[in-house]
């Protein structure tokens, strides 16, 4: 796991090595002037020795200065440090999201991939700070002072090596019981965000079905159990203070005890006993930091843990060596094509067997949940086949590079998303160098020219989040234009022309037939008058071709398309969405 996070400290592996290099040179400073003022007090105060007591106390001041600039430094290069680990960790992990499939991304819930890129990335940086800082001065504070103990008393020496086991078994129980108990902490946060998450991205859905109390209700839920588990894994945390103040009373009786016998017995003056004191309180204050260090890293380590888990996640779609970088053309194929989604035994697909010419206008319609989207989604590789074939330009999408592949094959969703910026810079996500010529000639196809040009700003005009401030039909207007800006040699329409009227629909399927001649088209719909015209016309049911054939030959051969297309034209032509 170590091994894994520390890939990410890259250009900061300076600032990492130098902090714990101040902080031990800190430490040891630290931990000489005791033995100092022990010199000034046996030395210089007590045998009225004033030049004692000067020189001494100016190396004294010297030494206090140097400790001081040494902590400000490891302070400054650890914050430093940890702040530009976390920026390339979150880097790492996000640009680790990116590679997934979409298999990969069902196993992960997006609150928390959300959580993990927040609130753990948060205690992964903490923890690193105390790392190279905290958990670098306390053992080496701890190691110093029990070295000069030993150098001013060996009987005092020997009582404070006997201290640290008992705390440390202590720390050890302390540690083992609450890490649990943190894992489930950070699942609870997962399951708070995903109860945000859905009730702001579905808040006029809540409005519209007064549904206010409910979510407050499920949200108040959400929240009290992470506060039951956190507040379970404090109180055992909570236990360091109590172990922490019985060993350092403990300690500091039996010193004052062994103390007295030795100055009694001249073995010991008194400034050395001065020293002593200030060398147990930092023993059981480099403790006290190793238990508060314990703690911390305890809850850390769930966030690592998670971190971790999707840096190691290796994307399930990946391009083969020597990928091929130029698709000859839009022609489809699916040879024996079956398909389930993991961790599900029945097949979403089955047997599928499809030819489709480059250039081709094709409809794929049939009944909800017969799977028309999984088997285009095959195409671009957003899934891979469980067994069997598909090809694009006659070879095997699996042989294609992915990017080379996914920029010749656009998709339109039903539920289409833009994304915070202006108009141009949404449609520029389909070629970041096109012109205005090219915007304008693509807004043109997609039926979106006009609308745009009466926006406040127009191509500038800002979006907001998710789209919010244009209506259905014009985001999939918008999204088509951004689609055919790629200029791909497949088209994918997958339900993307359901929230605009039949009149622009038909214009939009007048633009593709007079531009785009040589481009594949798909459409995956449930009006039959937007695909009356199509070349073919695919009926799926229950995971697999029904019917192939054009209109005409559908109403003759098949009963389901027949009683559909009947019911349609009672309603005007719609159909049902």
């Amino acid at each position: 796991m170590l091994h894994t996070l520390l890939k990410s400290v890259r250009e900061y592996r300076l600032q990492t090595i130098v902090s714990p290099l101040l902080v031990v040179s800190e430490s040891a400073i630290e931990t000489f002037i005791p033995f100092l003022m022990a010199a000034i007090i046996d030395q210089g105060i007590r045998p009225g020795n004033l030049s004692v007591v000067i020189k001494v106390g100016v190396l004294l001041l010297l030494m206090s200065v140097v400790s001081l600039t040494f902590g400000a430094g490891a302070s400054w290069v650890s914050s430093q440090a940890a702040a530009g680990f976390a920026k390339n960790l979150r880097h790492d992990i996000f640009s680790q999201i990116q590679t997934f499939s979409f298999q990969n991304l069902d196993h992960f819930a997006t609150s928390s991939l959300v959580t993990r890129l927040t609130t753990d990335i948060t205690n992964i940086q903490t923890a690193y700070q105390m790392l190279i800082r905290v958990a670098v001065r306390a053992p080496s504070m701890l190691l110093f002072s029990i070295i000069m103990a030993f150098l001013v008393s060996r009987q005092a020496g020997w009582l404070f090596v006997c201290v640290v086991p008992v705390l440390a078994i202590g720390l050890f129980w302390i540690v083992k019981k609450s890490r649990p108990l943190f894992r489930q902490v950070f699942r609870q946060y997962d399951k708070l965000n995903r109860v945000v998450r859905e009730n702001l991205r579905g808040i006029r859905v809540v409005k519209t079905y007064g549904q206010k109390g409910a979510e407050i209700s499920k949200f108040r839920q959400s929240a009290k159990e992470i506060a039951e588990v956190f507040a379970k894994a404090q109180r055992i945390v909570a236990l360091n203070m109590p172990l922490m103040q019985f060993v350092i009373s403990t300690t500091m009786l039996i010193l004052s005890w062994l103390g007295a016998k030795l100055i009694v017995g001249k073995a010991l003056e008194i400034g050395q006993f001065v020293s002593l004191f200030t060398y147990s309180i930092s023993i059981l204050y480099s403790l006290n930091m190793l238990a508060m260090i314990f703690s911390q890293l305890s809850v850390s380590q769930a966030s690592a843990e998670r971190a971790v888990e999707v840096l190691e996640t290796a994307p399930d779609i990946v391009a083969v060596p020597d990928a091929e970088t130029e698709v000859p053309d839009g022609s489809i194929d699916f040879e024996h094509v079956t398909f389930s989604y993991p961790g599900t035994d029945d097949n979403q697909l089955n047997d599928v067997n499809l030819h489709i010419n480059s250039g081709a206008v094709v409809g794929i319609i049939g009944e909800t949940g017969t799977s028309k989207t999984t088997l285009v989604s095959l195409i671009p590789r957003l899934y891979d086949v469980s067994s069997g074939v598909v090809r694009v330009g006659g070879k095997n999408v699996r042989q294609y590079a992915l990017k080379t592949l996914r920029d010749q094959v656009a998709m339109v969703l039903q539920n289409t998303i833009l994304f915070s910026g202006t108009v141009r810079e949404n449609l520029k996500w389909g070629n970041p160098d096109a012109t205005d010529e090219q915007l304008d000639q693509v807004l043109q196809q997609a039926q979106a020219k006009d609308f745009v040009a009466h926006l406040p700003a127009g191509l500038d005009t800002q979006i907001e989040q998710t789209g919010q401030n244009v209506s259905g039909g014009q985001r999939q207007r918008l999204t088509i234009a951004r689609a055919l800006l790629k200029q791909p040699k497949i088209l994918i329409l997958d339900n993307a022309t359901s929230a605009t009227d039949t009149q622009t629909e038909a214009r939009i399927r007048q633009a593709f037939k007079q531009d785009l001649p040589n481009v594949t088209k798909l459409m995956i719909t449930q009006r039959i008058g937007s695909i009356i015209d199509a070349d073919q016309i695919i009926i799926m049911k229950r995971g697999g071709i029904e019917a192939i054939g054009t209109h005409d030959e559908l109403m003759v051969s098949n009963q389901w398309y027949r009683q559909l297309y009947q019911a349609q034209q009672k309603t005007g032509g719609n159909g049902h969405e």
